[in-house]
């Protein structure tokens, strides 16, 4: 993966405070030691690798903050193959140490790899990375891991926001429809994939019982219930919940292979078209909306945190018409009840947002504040859909 090209934060017209604001530098979420790991996986290598490989690690990239999740490596390895040598770019993602306060309970990264790869085996028109090892035993790394093969190309950033500045907002509208209708074109086509509850019987949502969408949102009342262990419970994500029951669509849609973690910032692009689909650790089999809802919602909060410092954001990207438009011209299906679907993606941002506020304490990068719903950095705009704005 490579990410976003750099961009120069005083084309944005933010003051120099605004930019430190947006961006001062990404929170800590690792202490594994950069050395130790690259030295233990150009070992792990030649166990993977035919006798006599003799791998070795080119290049290697492991930054002490990693993304915001699982920690991701990016090296390069050589080896011998047959006599000639041989190179591959390669993207190692790896569950975080539970003592480094991870963002989720639980990191099935079996689970992740199992996904993408029955991803590529049931609809090879969604770019997803190839899968090449899996390790479930913790002893190489402290915890598991997986290798894929690493594509070449650009994301949307989310430091600074992509509808601030760089390549998203310097293309033409023609180029952003290009890049919004191929990243609906591959939801759409994940949702298009038959027999979803066979294929994909290890996800989230596949047990018997209630529905899908039933079972997806006991699993984020339970991810809830987990984050506020500490005792700090919040009262907006509570409020939510209970804005979500009595509002509880009918009929529920069918239910489809949920890529989870649906959004732009998680798109390798090429020419505006993507050619990687990545970030799997969401997955889950619910409605057509959850990704739809999840898509819209997400920039919904990127735009909103551009209104402040008079930036006018993308208002032309990712309209709730034109993605549907889209989507139901792809699948025959019109996606419906998006007020409510709206609403729970930004209540699981919220869960995910106020895990990361406690990560930040935890690591000394932030004080906990007097009201605990101010770690949730969407909260007026929750508030106000919860008030029917």
């Amino acid at each position: 993966m490579v990410g976003a090209p750099p961009v120069d934060l005083d084309h944005a017209g933010m003051t120099a405070d605004e930019t430190a604001a947006l961006s001062p530098g990404l929170p800590q979420t690792s202490t594994r030691d950069p050395a130790a790991t690259r030295e233990s996986l150009e070992a792990w290598l030649a166990t993977r690798l035919p006798a006599g490989a003799a791998p070795r690690i080119v290049t290697f990239d492991a930054p002490s903050t990693n993304g915001m999740s699982s920690e991701t490596v990016l090296l390069t390895a050589s080896w011998d193959e047959e006599g000639s040598a041989a190179e591959q770019d390669l993207v190692v993602r790896i569950a975080p140490d539970p003592a480094n306060v991870p963002v989720f309970p639980e990191y099935d990264l079996g689970r992740q790899a199992r996904t993408m790869q029955v991803v590529r085996e049931s609809c090879p028109e969604v770019p997803v990375p190839r899968v090449l090892w899996t390790e479930p035993d913790p002893s190489v790394l402290g915890t598991p891991f997986f290798v894929m093969e690493r594509i070449d190309g650009v994301v949307p950033p989310d430091i600074v926001p992509y509808n601030f500045m760089g390549w998203v907002t310097e293309a033409s509208p023609e180029q952003r429809r290009l890049l919004q209708d191929g990243t609906v074109a591959a939801i759409a086509r994940l949702h298009s994939i038959d027999r979803p509850e066979e294929r994909f019987p290890f996800l989230r949502g596949a047990a018997p019982g209630v529905t899908a969408l039933g079972r997806h949102v006991d699993e984020q009342r339970s991810y809830y219930e987990w984050v506020v262990a500490d005792g700090r419970r919040s009262p907006l994500i509570e409020a939510a919940f209970e804005w979500l029951d009595a509002h509880w669509p009918e009929p529920e849609g069918p239910t489809v292979l949920s890529w989870g973690d649906a959004r732009i910032g998680n798109v390798l692009y090429r020419d505006f078209e993507p050619v990687a689909v990545l970030d799997w650790e969401m997955a889950a089999l619910g409605p057509p909306e959850l990704d739809v809802g999840w898509l819209l919602t997400l920039h919904t909060f990127f735009e909103e945190v551009a209104r402040p410092y008079g930036i006018p954001g993308l208002p032309d990207l990712l309209r709730r018409e034109d993605v549907c438009a889209t989507y139901s011209a792809m699948t025959g299906y019109d996606p419906r009840d998006l007020d409510w679907y709206s609403v729970y993606a930004a209540t699981r941002h919220a869960i995910i947002m106020s895990r990361i506020g406690r990560r930040g304490i935890h690591f000394g990068e932030a004080a906990m504040p007097d009201d605990v719903d101010d770690l949730i950095p969407h909260r007026l705009l929750l508030e106000q859909m919860l008030g029917g704005v």
